[in-house]
């Protein structure tokens, strides 16, 4: 655009720039200068470099997607794939919608339940669970809690009908308030929160719903007989289903949960004292996952309580019957927590910035893996003690193995000073520093500690076998030592 020279100053001039290098890329555009009285400059880039921008944008956008929707999936498959149960627990809650459905969709069914149907369908939504216990807890409080509710409120609506239109809705509503009341206040209390905190919820539900709806329905009795019937229909659907179809029983799951425990809990002990004594870096990041398995222990506490909780409410089901010792199992993960609290005092210990020298190291070295080995043992043991509920034989053997390696290390300690001055003057050193001293003394007082906690988890388990009745050690073995000692005698009698 060509002006003349003699504008005034208030014109602005317009000029094109190219970029300084002849072939153009693609990515390079073309801007437009404009130049305003002031001096200030002002750039206007062209369309195609927005187009290009907003287009890389959406790209991005689309692989991050992608990408997510991919590692959303891959999280799914190795969930169905590590723990099929759950899937089979989807389709066994479809299932039993599935047979709740006919008696909406069956003519002879739904006259017989008449239009309630659909509390059938909301009962087997809010009661099925994942373990049998879970079911039958839930179950169990809404048919407990909805006969009880209903039939407190057909009390009280006929002594509300009976007292005459004006004072109907005045004692309706008083008996809403002071029974609800009363229901959410006793859900604090610990016994009942623990046992029946759902059935106190369907209960006050249950009670309202019943005492609000008759004072405008005429037959209150008929509505509460339809209902109660088809949540009846919902629980036995419930609890066949899963009863029937693969069952999940929950004192398995804590008798299993125990178990995984006890092993993480010796893995993780040996990779501490792994960790600390062993200089090998290449296999040093499985060893720091091996260490903190302790971490599964001490957030277990509430999964245990819960299953302990419903394993109450289980029948007789395999090696477990009606009045087992569940709340054994829980005695028995507090002491296993307590041990826990100690290793992850140790790990702690162990991947401080202030370290011991290899040297001094040395001198308890072969004294703490000897404890730590003689520990795992005893643990390991225990675990598979409860994994058979049976008893071990050679139990005392190795406890008794830990206590002597508790003696042995506590003598290296003794000795510590002596071993500390001779390698004081190998080094041409007055005396050894505290500092790295420390370090070894307090990993070798932590694992005596252990030691002692280990101990507890021994009662508890003994406690446990008792209650329980682990079956003794097999039969097997005795018949085995006879035969053995009957071919040593006739050996004998040839010699």
């Amino acid at each position: 655009m060509a002006k003349d020279s003699k504008t005034t100053s208030s014109s602005m001039e317009w000029r094109m720039t190219m970029p300084d290098n002849s072939s153009t890329r693609a990515e390079q555009c073309v801007e437009w200068q404009v130049t305003v009285p002031e001096g200030s400059t002002v750039k206007v880039e062209h369309e195609t470099g927005v187009v290009a921008r907003a287009w890389a944008w959406l790209v991005r956008f689309l692989v991050m997607m992608k990408d997510k929707f991919v590692g959303f999936f891959k999280n799914v498959w190795k969930l169905g794939v590590d723990d099929p149960r759950k899937v089979m627990h989807g389709f066994k809650v479809g299932l039993a919608l599935a047979l709740v459905t006919l008696f909406y969709y069956t003519r002879p069914l739904y006259e017989g339940v008449g239009g309630t149907t659909m509390w059938a369908v909301m009962t087997v939504v809010v009661v099925f669970e994942y373990t049998v216990g879970g079911c039958l807890y839930k179950g169990f409080n809404r048919a407990t809690a909805t006969a009880t509710a209903g039939s407190i409120a057909l009390g009280v609506h006929w002594i509300a009908h009976q007292s005459g239109k004006q004072f109907e809705p005045v004692i309706l509503s008083s008996s809403v308030f002071l029974l609800a009341s009363a229901a959410t206040f006793s859900r604090f209390v610990p016994t009942i929160k623990t046992k029946f905190d759902y059935g106190i919820t369907i209960f006050i539900l249950t009670f309202s719903l019943v005492a609000v709806s008759g004072y405008r329905v005429d037959d209150l009795l008929q509505m509460a007989q339809q209902r109660f019937s088809t949540i009846a229909i919902g629980i036995i659907i419930c609890l066949f289903v899963c009863i029937m179809i693969r069952p999940v029983w929950a004192g398995q799951e804590l008798h299993l949960l125990i178990v995984r425990n006890m092993e993480k809990l010796a893995t993780s002990l040996e990779g501490c004292i792994e960790e600390f004594f062993d200089d090998d870096s290449n296999s040093e990041k499985g060893r720091s996952q091996k260490s903190l398995g302790y971490k599964a222990v001490l957030n277990s506490k509430a999964s245990e309580e819960s299953q302990a909780n419903l394993a109450r409410w289980e029948p007789r089901h395999g090696r477990f019957g009606f009045r087992h010792p569940w709340s054994e199992y829980l005695k028995v993960g507090i002491s296993m927590r307590y041990t826990a609290y100690c290793i992850e005092a140790l790990n702690g210990c162990i991947n401080s910035e202030i370290q011991a020298p290899n040297s001094v190291k040395e001198c308890l070295s072969d004294e703490c893996k000897k404890l730590v080995t003689q520990c795992a043992m005893v643990l390991k043991e225990l675990s598979k003690s409860i994994k058979e509920m049976a008893q071990s034989s050679s139990l005392d053997l190795l406890v008794y193995d830990m206590n002597m390696a508790v003696q042995d290390l506590q003598d290296a300690l003794r000795s510590l000073p002596s071993q500390l001055q001779e390698k004081a003057q190998v080094q041409n050193v007055a005396t050894m520093p505290l500092m790295e001293v420390l370090p070894v003394i307090t990993v070798a007082s932590l694992l005596t500690e252990i030691s002692v906690r280990i101990e507890g988890i021994v009662d508890a388990v003994d406690s446990l076998r008792e209650l329980a009745g682990f079956k003794p050690v097999s039969d097997d073995k005795p018949e085995k030592a006879s035969t053995s000692n009957d071919e040593t005698k006739k050996t004998i009698e040839v010699i």
